[in-house]
């Protein structure tokens, strides 16, 4: 697609599902597979949280928070590294307590509306696959496929487990279901874009599905919507 085209005409895939469902994981697969651009909105509300930890603010102080967001300098490297006002973020967002920090700065109105332009942004040619929790609801509502990935919160627990044992983290199977079970409730029950499946979105449930499996139900929806075009 030509950089000329109006913004609308840009496809995007819009990817949301709840804590550790795999929808990060799929997204940067489809971008990859696609030529897409890739946007990781978590990251962003990750990037809040520890931004406001960094400068004292409480996580619950809703007009702090907001400011915090409004004034965030962030850049996505190709390689995957993620910078906040110049500093490398990359694996200081992806701990627990900031995952916890994310979901609780994202209940907060002002934070959501801060960052909802930035995200906006990322819509470039040739397209964007974006995931995250209200991409296809709230972020990109014209999105040219919406999917709502999903798992049970057992086997997200024990996936998020797997991982950060093989990273040499050491994690409470238990806990980590927990927190989980928490996050989902937090994330489903807040005023401002819940999370919760768009009318027009395709449900998958990634349980008993491997990446593979997933990326391939998620293509074939695509190439259901644009023939020829992966």
């Amino acid at each position: 697609m030509s950089a000329t085209l109006p913004v609308s005409a840009i496809p995007v895939i819009a990817i949301d599902g709840p804590t550790a469902s795999g929808k990060g994981t799929i997204a940067q697969r489809l971008a990859s597979i696609l030529g897409f651009h890739y946007l990781d909105s978590g990251a962003l509300y990750r990037l809040t949280a520890l931004a406001a930890e960094g400068s004292g603010v409480h996580w619950d102080d809703a007009a702090a928070v907001s400011g915090v967001a409004a004034a965030l300098k962030v850049s996505f490297h190709p390689e995957g590294r993620i910078r906040l006002n110049g500093q490398d973020a990359t694996e200081a967002i992806r701990t627990e307590a900031i995952g916890i920090g994310a979901s609780k700065v994202a209940v907060h109105p002002g934070v959501r509306s801060a960052l909802l332009q930035v995200q906006r942004d990322f819509r470039k040619a040739p397209g964007l696959v974006a995931d995250g929790r209200d991409m296809a609801s709230v972020v990109f509502p014209d999105a040219a496929l919406k999917i709502f990935l999903t798992a049970s919160a057992h086997a997200r627990a024990d996936r998020r487990h797997k991982q950060l044992i093989e990273k040499g983290i050491s994690a409470n199977l238990a806990a980590l279901l927990q927190d989980l079970q928490e996050r989902d409730a937090r994330d489903s029950k807040r005023a401002q874009a819940p999370l919760v499946a768009a009318q027009d979105a395709l449900v998958i449930d990634s349980t008993s599905l491997s990446v593979d499996q997933t990326v391939q139900a998620v293509l074939q929806a695509w190439q259901a919507h644009f023939p020829g075009k992966a």
